[in-house]
């Protein structure tokens, strides 16, 4: 039996800071140094077991199971999630499908800044609502290439963009996770996360054009990115505080997206071809062809050609919806779900608190999970476009073999975040950040931000960090529910720095070994995001802005 410990060094704030050592070799070797990440990954994960041995006195042979474990869930569903995305994505190029789907596109605006916020946001927003786990980002990326983005600057869009949806994404589970934990009703952590979430939601789109063509860009398309962030951002506090928690992003997304179609039938940028020509300058840097500026393919583009080239993401949509939503379905799929106790671990793993730990399970989600929903969404597709197998078969296999360093990354990360997890040292992490009393409300988001910066996951985020959330609550007279929202909140902008998704996104726009470099430069965007958080739950927790958030009776 294995019981990790608060403060196994004699002190809470060395045990802490020596907790901290993996994370930091992560940040310094992939930020600092430049490594691969895979490389990265791998270092920081014998940091960790090393710090769980000797540190936290755990043993070896549960350190290594630790490591399996969090390993094998790291490909499976992670890496087949974005494995399947990229695949469906390359049936629809092998069909000749795909220059028929920028065209359409063309039609609503032929900016490339426009699109990138009716693709990564609005779009990637509706595929975080129904997925999650990193395959908005490989969809989005590789269609903001098609329309004419150069890789580096596709990834960091996405990435950018894939924050403001995350606490709702994959059918609201992060929030039902908490609610769950915590014994709290989801509805009312799901409401006053909707009162945190569409702050971010109301700039994000501007950002992304910022990012995307620099200031210039932002003075000539900000009217577009208003309008889609605005009503993206209402929609969600909307439908979180009076419609449904779990049906939260994907109301958000359509009406953001119908907001910017409507609105583009009546206003045109400035400097959309110039963007392009920039951007075309870019891809020629990085050795790719340039997009050219009509987006126009042979012949006619004809009802029945819009029609097909939009089939596979209408379609995923179609299949997530009665995959997550429609009950019979949504049960059958789950009894499928194959529960493995992980040998050398269930049982013998131990709480801080003395329980029995429910973590030292592993689910094998083989028919239930995203990444089977989009394999087998992808053969319809391929039936539909008359792909052959053969032609099938040959890109499943060439994508698995570019994204082999990739899913050595996530599994080594996933490795790193499980050993951190059984051995103590993130609990330990959040109970020295919560030692600061009163003003801890300022600091609430940080945890949820280390927790998906390090396990990818705004649901994992929650699961290690709600209780403790609600704990402190408890003892400094906060609310309880606003900290375990803030942990929620505070998650979704550490998503685009954890290396999972880091991988994910250099994967799926073919920049394989650049995620040090991506990294340091989505860093301070996700740092600047997270103060603007930590200043508005700190205030919220306060009578400054306490009246922003829904009244529950006690």
């Amino acid at each position: 039996m294995y019981t990790p410990e608060i403060a196994p060094l004699g002190s809470l704030m060395t045990s802490a800071l020596v907790a901290l050592l993996p994370l930091a070799v992560m940040f310094l070797t992939l930020g600092g140094l430049k490594w691969k990440a895979h490389w990265a990954g791998l270092t920081s994960l014998a940091t960790a077991m090393i710090v769980a041995v000797v540190a936290f006195k755990m043993p070896i042979g549960m350190t290594v199971l630790s490591a399996t474990q969090g390993a094998v869930f790291g490909l499976f569903p992670i890496t087949w999630i974005v494995l399947t995305a990229i695949w469906l994505y390359q049936v629809t190029v092998v069909s000749g499908r795909f220059e028929d789907l920028r065209a359409t596109f063309g039609l609503i605006s032929d900016d490339p800044r426009v699109l990138a916020i009716l693709i990564a946001f609005c779009f990637g927003g509706l595929m975080e609502a129904l997925a999650g786990f990193g395959a908005p980002v490989a969809i989005t990326g590789v269609m903001l290439m098609s329309v004419g983005f150069s890789a580096f600057r596709a990834a960091m869009v996405v990435l950018l963009a894939n924050t403001a949806p995350v606490a709702f994404g994959a059918v609201a589970i992060p929030i039902i996770t908490a609610g769950n934990l915590t014994g709290i009703d989801y509805h009312h952590i799901g409401a006053y996360v909707g009162h945190q979430s569409p702050v971010l939601a109301f700039f994000v789109p501007m950002l992304l054009v910022l990012l995307a063509d620099g200031k210039r860009g932002l003075k000539q398309t900000w009217p577009v990115g208003l309008v889609i962030g605005a009503s993206f951002a209402v929609a969600q506090w909307i439908s979180a505080t009076y419609i449904s928690v779990e049906l939260t992003d994907v109301i958000a997304s359509l009406v953001a997206l119908a907001a910017g179609v409507i609105f583009m039938r009546f206003w045109t940028p400035q400097g959309g071809e110039a963007a392009l020509e920039r951007m075309a300058a870019e891809r020629t840097k990085e050795n790719l062809t340039p997009v050219e500026t009509a987006h126009a393919p042979a012949g006619a583009l004809t009802g029945g050609r819009i029609a097909m080239a939009l089939f596979p993401y209408l379609l995923v949509i179609v299949v997530f919806v009665i995959a997550k939503l429609v009950a019979p379905v949504q049960a059958f799929l789950a009894s499928t779900d194959v529960k493995i106790q992980w040998p050398g671990l269930y049982g013998q793993l131990m709480t801080v608190d003395g329980k029995v730990s429910g973590t030292a399970v592993y689910t094998f989600s083989w028919l239930s999970g995203p990444g089977t929903l989009l394999l087998i969404t992808g053969f319809i597709v391929a039936l539909v476009y008359r792909v052959s197998f053969a032609d099938m078969a040959k890109e499943l296999w060439n994508t698995a073999y570019k994204m082999r360093f990739s899913a050595l990354t996530i599994a080594s990360v996933l490795a790193l975040a499980y050993v951190m997890n059984f051995s103590g040292q993130t609990i330990n992490i959040g109970y020295w950040i919560a030692g600061v009393g009163a003003a801890y409300a300022f600091f609430a988001p940080i945890l949820g931000w280390v927790g998906t910066a390090v396990t990818g996951s705004d649901t994992s985020a929650n699961a290690l960090f709600a209780t403790l959330q609600q704990a402190t609550g408890n003892q400094i007279g906060v609310d309880p529910a606003l900290l375990v929202a803030a942990n929620t909140t505070g998650g979704v902008v550490g998503k685009m720095i954890s290396p999972q998704n880091l991988a994910i996104a250099a994967s799926a726009v073919g920049l394989l070994g650049s995620e040090s470099a991506i990294f340091r430069k989505v860093i301070w965007w996700s740092l600047g995001m997270l103060f603007v958080l930590c200043l508005l739950i700190g205030l919220q927790s306060t009578p400054v802005l306490s009246w922003m958030l829904p009244h529950y009776p006690s």
